[in-house]
């Protein structure tokens, strides 16, 4: 009886680590989708880029992000240097996959703002490695995942998921043929990617070297991305943040063209 209840009690204990490890790589990639990133929160960032050269940049720049139910929106507002400054960014992040994510970039020197198309979003973002598709979530249904292995990184278990999209159109719009994702099994997030660009020779490189839990949320506060040809740096861009603050008292009307373009 009592090797009975060992038995018992070690098959109950393993049933969840099972249950995780038999989850297929689409189940494995809307649990990242799901997971809960924070809502209601401000945050200053610190962008480097950094040329092939060594030469750098640093911008300054305030974020605010907000859900509005299962859609997400998030408001940037770049501070320095001066040839930047009051450029604003908005982002309408929607959850219905078949709803075009809307984003717009207000120019102060222009005292324009321009809406980003979708056939624009492969282009960078503000100059760094990132592109606009970068900024928003991928639709699941536009790709094919596989898991391509288990591995680790920093010391802790990861899935190694390869996404193919499904069509032309999606390519275009991420910049991205191929990704290779990999999703530390215990937070559900992607901690490092590897991205082949479509047309060309260039490689990305995503990275995150610090990730900190906040007000209960796990959130990278480092973020790098690097772009290689042939293996030889051709750019990296750094993203620290700084002041992270979730459940602020945000009025939805920040949230709007309107705001943006009357600066912070």
């Amino acid at each position: 009886m009592r090797n009975l209840l060992f038995f018992i009690l070690a098959l109950c204990l393993s049933l969840p680590l099972a249950q995780a490890e038999d989850l297929t790589a689409r189940e494995i990639m809307q649990r990242v989708d799901d997971r809960d990133d924070g809502d209601n929160g401000i945050m200053d960032l610190e962008m480097v880029l950094a040329d092939k050269n060594g030469d750098q940049r640093i911008r300054k720049i305030r974020s605010f992000l907000k859900d509005k139910g299962e859609d997400k929106q998030r408001l940037m507002f770049f501070i320095e240097p001066a040839d930047v400054k009051d450029t604003a960014f908005l982002t309408y992040d929607y959850d219905a996959y078949a709803k075009d994510d809307d984003q717009w970039l207000y120019l102060p020197a222009l005292r324009k703002t321009k809406r980003i198309a979708s056939s624009d979003r492969s282009g960078a973002f503000m100059g760094s490695d990132f592109n606009y598709a970068d900024m928003t979530r991928k639709d699941l249904d536009a790709y094919d995942f596989k898991i391509l292995k288990e591995m680790e990184v920093r010391g802790e278990p990861v899935w190694l998921i390869e996404a193919i999209p499904r069509t032309r159109e999606e390519i275009k719009e991420t910049g991205y043929e191929k990704s290779w994702l990999m999703v530390r099994k215990d937070l559900f997030m992607v901690v490092r990617a590897v991205h082949w660009v479509d047309e060309g020779a260039e490689v990305k490189y995503l990275d995150t070297p610090k990730i900190e839990q906040i007000d209960g949320i796990w959130t990278a506060t480092h973020l790098t991305m690097t772009t290689k040809r042939d293996k030889t740096t051709q750019h990296h861009t750094e993203l620290r943040f700084n002041n992270v603050r979730f459940g602020q008292d945000l009025e939805q009307d920040l949230f709007s063209v309107r705001r943006m373009e009357k600066g912070l």
